[in-house]
């Protein structure tokens, strides 16, 4: 049974409970927000809804400490990173707000017959979000805003570590000033979510989560003849090409693997170094991996303790299959772990085609920029990747050669909040963000006029 409750991961104590919604709870939370779908948003504007967003892009920053203390509680990040997420959630917010009219306007085609034939975007009805609790504000603000700009409404399902963030989420919405069944927050079960995306009154679906978990979610989307968007997990390269300045690639390897205590899906979790400068890289990135603090913000614990249960055994049987700990312990003091680096790892080890969702760099070294691409590719995942290389040309070169949906050139940490996010293969399907983004739920209804 889903059981909705806040344990402190840094401390292990259950804070509270929440009850799991009942079944005619689900089916008022459908009705509302497919009544206000029909009701709301059909019949108001770009601009009227954009208005609504701009006050909840305010809110977030007027209540940002607030709301930064209740993630932090709930999943561990440190308190100054969940204070930057919900900065950085406010950014995208803002920029759904200022850009919507803008990314939203009609197409008028060129057509053969010459016909005056126009694409407008519509609403598709109710969406469902299931939503994750390593970014709680971030994941919602990318997905709940596009949504209700194009016109259409939201049902959300949190995660069940983290119902005080959807709690305190449904307020923010509310005080925006967006109408009751707008956003809609559910403590809804698996059962219940397999119910909900097979109602005639939702539209379309959009998860970011686990592989298992999108693997389900999209079949039962496909059943139903809906569209679904998938985010779901990476094991992103960082490759380091021919760098003279070796301590900042360092610097961007170690903010690219420990953001979130390594628990993002596109943190660069396979470092991957060319042999003409892997000796002093690697000493370096050992450092500073090891020199990582919790005591000034560095990393907080994983979020749970079956994720520290998880890491731990994918740790332990890569050592046990001959790969080599250069860096940590592999023994984890409650939920604390300790950022580790492991080398060694070959394409017979179980991990080298698994996601480590925590505090652990995988240090490989290649001969060429062809061996790096062969590795980067060797992945069933392909979310984003990192290239670092003086020759720009070069690295951008190498990042036409890789199987992922984002590439950053130079530096890791280049999201905005108002670039599109997503990517192939196991990683999922369709984009978030931005103009890419707002696509994904929007009816391209055709206009053709005879006269």
């Amino acid at each position: 049974m889903t059981n909705y409750a806040v344990i402190n991961p840094a401390t292990g104590d259950k804070v509270a409970d929440y009850g799991v919604a009942t079944d005619a709870e689900i089916s008022e939370a459908l009705e509302k927000a497919h009544r206000s779908y029909q009701e709301w948003a059909r019949k108001t504007t770009v601009a009227e809804r954009a208005k609504l967003l701009k006050k909840l892009a305010q809110l977030h920053l007027d209540r940002q400490d607030k709301l930064a203390a209740i993630f932090h509680r709930e999943m561990g990040k440190p308190l100054e990173q969940c204070k930057g997420e919900v900065e950085f959630s406010a950014g995208i917010i803002e920029s759904f707000a200022d850009n919507a009219e803008e990314w939203l306007k009609d197409d008028v085609l060129s057509v053969a017959d010459g016909l005056k034939t126009v694409v407008k975007r519509h609403g598709l009805g109710v969406i469902l979000g299931i939503m994750p609790w390593n970014y709680p504000f971030y994941q919602v603000a990318r997905f709940a805003a596009p949504v209700l700009a194009v016109g259409n409404t939201v049902v959300l399902k949190h995660a069940e570590q983290c119902p005080e963030t959807a709690l305190a989420l449904a307020e923010l919405f509310k005080a925006a000033g967006f109408p009751e069944g707008a956003y809609v927050n559910v403590f809804a079960s698996h059962d219940q979510i397999s119910d909900i995306i097979k109602d005639d009154r939702i539209a379309a679906v959009s998860l970011t989560g686990s592989e298992r978990a999108g693997a389900i979610v999209a079949e039962q989307a496909g059943r139903a003849l809906k569209k679904c968007v998938l985010e779901l997990g990476g094991s992103d390269v960082f490759i380091v090409l021919d760098v003279k300045d070796i301590d900042s690639a360092v610097e961007y390897a170690v903010a690219g693997r420990m953001e979130n205590t390594g628990q993002a899906c596109n943190g660069s979790k396979r470092i991957v170094v060319l042999d003409s400068v892997y000796d002093e890289f690697a000493e370096k990135f050992k450092a500073k991996i090891a020199g990582q603090c919790s005591k000034n913000g560095d990393y907080g614990p994983l979020s749970s303790a079956k994720a520290t249960e998880t890491l731990t055994k994918q740790v332990q049987n890569a050592l046990d299959q001959g790969a080599e700990l250069l860096v940590g312990d592999n023994r984890p003091e409650g939920n604390w772990y300790t950022p580790s680096v492991i080398a060694g790892v070959t394409p017979e080890m179980d991990v080298y085609s698994q996601e480590l969702f925590g505090p652990v760099a995988q240090l490989y070294r290649v001969s060429s920029d062809e061996e790096a691409i062969k590795l980067a590719n060797s992945s069933p995942y392909g979310l984003g990747s990192v290239v670092m290389c003086d020759d720009v040309r070069r690295a951008e070169k190498v990042g036409d050669q890789l199987d992922v949906g984002m590439v950053f050139i130079n530096a890791s940490g280049l999201e905005g909040v108002d670039v599109p996010f997503g990517g192939v293969k196991k990683s999922g399907y369709g984009r978030e963000i931005g103009k890419y983004g707002i696509d994904e739920f929007a009816n391209k209804k055709l206009y053709r006029f005879a006269a």
